[in-house]
């Protein structure tokens, strides 16, 4: 069989599963209707902190349709008033002492119709006692600050925990001998993941089987399924999750929300099914955040070298612990923070604090945190190359990790797999023309004109595991695959992971293809259901292809290591006599005598060799040796008006380099759907709070997200460096262009204000704050 025929790695094939959705024929929580459902609502907050002293719901319970209340309180007489979270502390599933920010659920109602639900919640009446509110890490740490979290004994503080990574003596031995030290004070602000679909959830407990059969927004149904047999009780063989199309999920879709732990009550107490759809102001104000980390750095520069860095950070948590996170590491993967660079020592320290905010921060299109570190090395570099009075692509060049380097040990302590990173950013400085700007620059800004060109580079860390070091909730960070090959020939795989929209039924099928040498339209791919697939992690922090992928190519080679001999077998062969070419083994020197992998599979089931189980089938679970470590460097123009602040994008360049495509346009549509993520953040994304805690982004009115109409072009350039330890090669592409881009933008626009000594933008960069800056550097026109 030809290998174009079969179109595995590398072939930029048509996604399979676009044919439903451009037909409307998805299925998403929303579609799904169970005989006698029931629909929930939920009461939120108005208030970021305040004791609750009474709920009133007689009138609510009163109205037509209404078929139960709950309350806290309710809640709390079947041990369900809290829920653990994914980072070990405990969090509110229905407000019972107090509320903790605004928009928390206080009471649910369920009705005939959420129609009824919601006209019931007018009717609800709370009365709260007003607290002061906490908006920020550095007020929460105030020895004066009112104690949050006054639900637990031994918390006397707002304060949740330290963490520290790198040798801190070395580092501050580097710096006191260094002959440069420059310093940035940043904060990579509150911003939201606001993915199409909402969060929602059907829980069907049927009373007369004890089976619980959830269908939920899930990035990672198995890890819910085993949570959910925790916070409730049941019997975990007794709970189905069934995660069908999801309408994105960029993180915001790892935790268990309140509404799923309700629903699921309420559904074992009625039972009867019910429906819980959340609408976007509770979807903005409520579930997991991203970023809000006010860090400082520090470099130590000796000889044009950069021998030390020293960052820190307060991380606002909110007001329930629930970072999405490896278990052992309070800030993420922070403290892969060195980036692209060979800086022989580095100290890295946290600390968490409660807020009045929402809780559960995500790897919103980021590894656990790895786009806020990258933001702030590439500041830090650009800032030194400044002072420093050096260009900065070739400041960067003097100082990366060199190609020969690898594997290459971190001062934080990561092993770094393989790279390239000079490569690739001199292919962005090529593709962009890189000194003919920087000519045209100097040129514009004798005639008074504002020019700025940024760059970043990064080096992403994705696919956790290993399993022993790696784990969320005591949960080892494997993943898994499950092939089975029909007799016919066709293939049906089953992964642990769940797709949001990044194209698994199309790619994993080419992994097989590639490995089988079966049509990769006669690949069937399943997940998101625990009843049928294997127990896996799920899908976030850009893990699928590092993980997953590794699991479907190994199960895959595991087959074709029996298809070797059931195929020796027909050919009347020794196995080392056969030829091994994709889709088809045949005799060495007799390539004519051949049996194709249809006609193995077909004898899998028929004709054995004696002893030789039957069947063509089996699961692998892949707990990876280490994590992969995708790099590149962007590159952004922009012009800035001096008259009005407003700054344009004139190009972007990027430079991606993820090792082994699996399917190349799949992977430029990751890309672009995370520069233009990336530009977001930087010129408008924005999620604050007044002093009270009003949480001021809850719609699309005040939080804003980019559109066609302002999202520029992107030029897409690729290099690529193969994972050595990766079984195709492949290191992950998910989320690469987030951490990167808003770096790379907010650097042009700073460079463009650099002759003017306007150097602290912070994001997102409004035309207003340029303006700003414009007028106190008496550049405003």
């Amino acid at each position: 069989m030809a290998t174009t025929e079969v179109r595995g790695l590398g072939h930029s094939v048509k996604r399979k599963e676009d044919e439903r959705f451009i037909r409307g024929k998805g299925t998403y929580i929303d579609d799904i209707a169970l005989p006698g459902m029931l629909h929930m609502e939920l009461l939120r907050s108005p208030f970021a902190h305040a004791r609750v002293v009474s709920i009133d719901t007689s009138r609510a319970e009163a109205l037509p349709g209404v078929v139960a209340v709950v309350t806290g309180e309710l809640m709390a007489q079947h041990n369900l008033a809290w829920m653990p979270t994914l980072s070990g502390d405990t969090q509110a599933v229905l407000a019972t002492d107090k509320v903790r920010f605004q928009g928390q659920e206080v009471t649910a109602v369920v009705a005939e119709s959420a129609y009824v639900a919601k006209d019931a919640l007018e009717l609800i009446e709370v009365d709260y006692e007003p607290l002061p509110a906490v908006t920020n890490p550095q007020q929460a740490l105030q020895q004066d600050a009112p104690v949050i979290r006054d639900d637990k004994e031994d918390q006397t503080s707002n304060h949740i925990y330290h963490w520290e990574a790198g040798d801190k003596e070395a580092t501050d031995r580097a710096f006191d001998e260094a002959d440069k030290v420059v310093a940035l004070d940043t904060h990579y602000p509150r911003c939201h993941p606001a993915p199409l679909e909402c969060c929602g959830c059907v829980a069907d407990v049927n009373p007369a089987t004890s089976k619980a059969t959830i269908y939920i927004t899930s990035q990672a149904p198995h890890v819910h399924r085993t949570l959910f047999a925790l916070v409730t009780g049941l019997p975990e063989q007794n709970i189905r999750i069934v995660s069908p199309d999801i309408g994105g999920g960029f993180g915001n879709k790892v935790p268990i929300y309140p509404g799923y732990v309700v629903a699921t009550a309420a559904s074992l107490l009625l039972g009867r099914p019910v429906k819980w759809i959340e609408d976007r102001t509770g979807n903005l104000i409520s579930t997991g955040f991203a970023r809000d980390y006010h860090m400082h750095g520090e470099l130590a520069v000796k000889d044009g070298r950069i021998v030390g860095l020293r960052a820190s950070l307060a991380a606002d948590e909110g007001a329930f612990y629930a970072d999405a996170q490896p278990s052992k590491l309070r800030i993420g993967l922070f403290h892969i923070v060195t980036g692209s660079y060979d800086i022989p020592t580095a100290h890295v320290q946290g600390d968490g604090a409660y807020t009045n905010k929402a809780p559960g921060g995500v790897a919103y299109r980021c590894s656990f945190r790895v786009t806020e570190a990258s933001y702030l090395i590439e500041r830090l570099v650009d800032v030194a190359a400044n002072e420093l009075g050096v260009d900065p692509a070739e400041f960067r060049v003097q100082n990366f990790i060199k190609a020969d380097q690898f594997p290459y040990e971190s001062a934080t302590g990561f092993v770094y797999d393989s790279g390239d990173y000079e490569k690739a950013l001199r292919l962005a400085l090529e593709k962009l023309g890189y000194e003919d700007l920087r000519k045209e620059q100097a040129e514009a800004r004798e005639q008074g004109k504002l020019i700025g060109i940024g760059l970043a580079s990064f080096t992403e860390v994705v696919g956790a595991g290993h399993g022993k070091e790696y784990d969320i909730v005591g949960l080892r960070m494997f993943d898994s695959a499950e092939l089975r090959v029909h007799p016919t020939g066709k293939a049906i795989l089953k992964l642990g992971v769940k797709a949001q929209g990044q194209g698994h039924e199309t790619t994993f099928a080419q992994i097989v293809a590639e490995e089988l040498g079966i049509p990769y339209e006669d690949v069937e791919v399943q997940e998101g259901d625990t009843d049928n697939t294997p127990y896996g992690l799920g899908t976030y922090a850009s893990r699928s292809t590092p993980v997953a992928g590794a699991a479907t190519a190994v199960i895959a080679r595991k087959l074709r290591d029996k298809a070797r001999t059931i195929a020796a077998h027909l050919l009347e062969a020794a196995e080392d006599d056969l030829e091994w070419e994709r889709g088809r083994f045949s005799v060495k020197g007799a390539p004519d005598r051949a049996k194709t992998i249809q006609d193995v599979a077909f004898a899998a089931y028929t004709d054995l060799p004696e002893g030789l189980e039957a069947g063509l089938e089996g699961v692998h679970y892949y707990d990876p040796p280490n994590m992969t470590f995708p790099f590149g460097s962007y590159a952004v123009v922009v012009e800035v008006d001096r008259g009005t602040g407003q700054w344009k994008v004139r190009r972007v360049v990027a430079v991606d380099d993820c090792g082994v495509r699996i399917n190349p346009m799949i992977v430029e549509g990751q890309i672009m759907g995370g520069l233009t993520e990336g530009f977001g953040i930087a010129a408008m994304e924005l999620i604050t709070f007044d002093e009270e805690g009003n949480c001021i982004g809850s719609n699309f009115i005040d939080y804003l997200l980019p559109t066609s109409w302002e999202t520029p072009p992107f030029e897409l350039g690729e290099t690529v460096t193969p994972s050595p330890h990766h079984p195709i090669g492949a290191k992950g592409v998910g989320e690469s262009a987030t951490v990167g881009s808003p770096a790379a933008y907010v650097n042009a626009v700073v460079d463009a204000l650099a002759h003017a000594g306007v150097r602290n933008l912070e994001m997102p960069v409004t035309s207003d704050k340029v303006w700003q800056a414009l007028q106190e550097a008496g550049l405003a026109e």
